[in-house]
C-alpha cells in the first residue's frame, strides 16, 4: 500500500467515529463531521457541510451545526445550501448549449439579440457579446446604486412573469453608460448575468428558471437543486441563511423577501442545492465533460474553464466575489501555495451564506464547501477548510 493510500484510510477511519459514538457513516461516503465540527466554534458558525470528489465519486462528505442558530434543529449531507454566484457557472453552460445548438454565438451582441432597445441602448453596449458579459468584461460596473434602485422598482410593476420583469429592468440598464469600452476591463457585474440571462430568454422563449431546471438540474440528478431561498415559506426545512452581526448572535432569515437575492437576479446567483448535489455539479466538472451526461462536448466545457481576462487584485472583495486570478465564464483559475497545479474555483454569496467550489480537472478531483452564514469570518472558516481537505484528500503528487 503506498504512503498516500495508508494516509486516506487512516483519515478516513478517523472521521467514520461520529460524535453519537456509533463509528459508522450515515451515508455511502465517509462522514467528515469530525473534521467540521471544530469550525463551528472556531468561525461562529450555524452550520458548515463540505465534500470532496474523486474521479466522480464523493469519497466523503459532511455537515454538521443547525439550520437555524440558537436551536437544536440539526442539518444534514440532504440539507440545501444556497450557493450564491457559484450559479454564474450554470448559466454559461446554458449559453453554451445555446451555441452548440447554433440558437446564437459567443459572438452575438446585445443589439443583434434586442434590436428594438438600439435607440437608447448605450452607444457602447451595443457591440458588447454574449462572452464578454459573461466574462464581466462588457464594461457594465460592478453593482452600482443605480442598478439597486431598478431592482427595486422592478418589484413595484403589475403582475409579470420573471422573464418579463428581467426586460424591463434590461430595458433600463442599457442606456446607463459603461465604465469602460467592451472587452477591455473586467469588473464583475451581477447585472450583466442578468441580461446575458435575458438573451437565453429571448433566444428560447422560456424563463431562465425553467432552462436551468430542465436543462442543468434534472439531467445531473441535482434532485435537491431549487431557486430562491433554501427553506420553504414557513417551515425551517432548510439551513437558514444568517447575517453576521458584531458582538451580536447572528439574525436567521427565514424564507420570504429577505431569504435570498432578488428573483430577478437568477442568472446571476439564486440557486440552491445539497452538498451532496454541489459535490456531483463539482465533479461532473472536474471530468472536462468526459463523463455522463453529455450537456456540451469537451472542448466546450473547455472553453467555459479557460481564463479570458486578468482580475485586478482587490484583496478587500466582499466575500463570493473575485479577489484575485483570471476569469473565464463563471470560474476563477487561481493558484495557490499547496498545489503545483491551479485550481478552478467560485465562491457564492448573497450575503447571508457562502459556498465554495474548487476543482481541478488535471487530477478529476474538486472539493465543495458551504455555510449558512457569509462575512470575514465564514470566508476563512471555508478557505481554512478547504486547505485542510485539500492536504488529506489530494492526489499525492499534487501537493507541493
Amino acid at each position: 500500500m503506498s504512503l498516500h493510500a495508508l494516509r486516506l484510510l487512516l483519515l478516513l477511519s478517523a472521521v467514520l467515529l461520529t460524535t453519537n459514538g456509533h463509528g459508522q457513516s450515515r451515508n455511502p461516503e465517509a462522514s467528515l463531521d469530525a473534521v467540521l465540527r471544530p469550525y463551528l466554534s472556531r468561525y461562529d458558525l450555524p452550520a458548515i457541510a463540505a465534500a470532496i470528489v474523486t474521479r466522480g465519486e464523493i469519497v466523503a462528505a459532511g455537515a454538521v451545526g443547525t439550520r437555524r442558530a440558537g436551536t437544536t434543529n440539526p442539518v444534514s449531507v440532504e440539507d440545501r445550501f444556497h450557493i450564491g454566484s457559484d450559479t454564474k457557472a450554470m448559466t454559461s453552460l446554458l449559453a453554451a448549449m445555446l451555441v452548440e445548438a447554433g440558437k446564437l454565438s459567443w459572438s452575438t451582441s446585445v443589439s443583434e439579440v434586442f434590436p428594438e432597445l438600439t435607440s437608447t441602448m448605450d452607444q457602447a453596449l451595443k457591440a458588447a457579446t454574449l462572452e464578454q458579459l459573461l466574462s464581466h468584461t462588457s464594461g457594465i460596473p460592478s453593482d452600482t446604486d443605480a442598478h439597486d434602485k431598478l431592482i427595486q422598482q422592478s418589484f413595484t410593476l403589475e403582475k409579470r412573469n420573471l422573464d418579463e420583469l428581467r426586460y424591463w429592468v434590461i430595458q433600463q440598464l442599457v442606456s446607463l453608460p459603461l465604465q469602460s469600452k467592451p472587452g477591455t476591463q473586467f469588473a464583475y457585474a451581477n447585472m450583466g448575468y442578468m441580461l446575458a440571462g435575458a438573451m437565453l430568454e429571448r433566444i428560447t422563449g422560456r424563463t431562465w428558471e425553467e432552462l436551468i431546471v430542465e436543462r442543468v438540474f434534472e439531467p445531473l440528478g441535482l434532485k435537491s437543486a431549487g431557486l430562491g431561498p433554501q427553506s420553504t415559506l414557513g417551515r425551517v426545512d432548510a439551513p437558514l441563511g444568517h447575517e453576521a452581526r458584531d458582538g451580536q448572535s447572528p439574525k436567521p432569515l427565514l424564507a420570504g423577501p429577505g431569504g435570498d437575492n432578488p428573483e430577478v437576479m437568477g442568472p446571476a446567483g439564486t440557486a440552491h442545492m445539497s452538498v451532496i448535489d454541489f459535490a456531483r455539479w463539482a465533479g461532473w466538472n472536474a471530468s472536462s465533460g468526459t463523463r455522463a451526461p453529455a450537456l456540451v462536448k469537451p472542448e466546450t466545457l473547455r472553453k467555459l474553464h479557460t481564463p479570458i481576462v486578468e482580475i485586478p487584485p482587490k484583496p478587500d472583495a466582499p466575500p463570493g466575489t473575485p479577489s484575485a486570478g483570471s476569469y473565464g465564464f463563471g470560474w476563477l483559475t487561481m493558484k495557490v501555495p499547496l498545489s503545483r497545479e491551479p485550481f478552478l474555483f467560485h465562491g457564492g454569496s448573497n450575503q447571508m451564506n457562502l459556498a465554495d467550489v474548487l476543482i481541478q480537472p488535471k487530477y478529476d478531483f474538486a472539493i465543495v464547501a458551504m455555510t449558512n452564514i457569509s462575512g470575514r469570518r465564514a470566508d476563512e472558516a471555508l478557505k481554512a477548510l478547504a486547505g485542510q481537505l485539500y492536504k488529506s484528500f489530494a492526489p499525492t503528487h499534487a501537493l507541493e
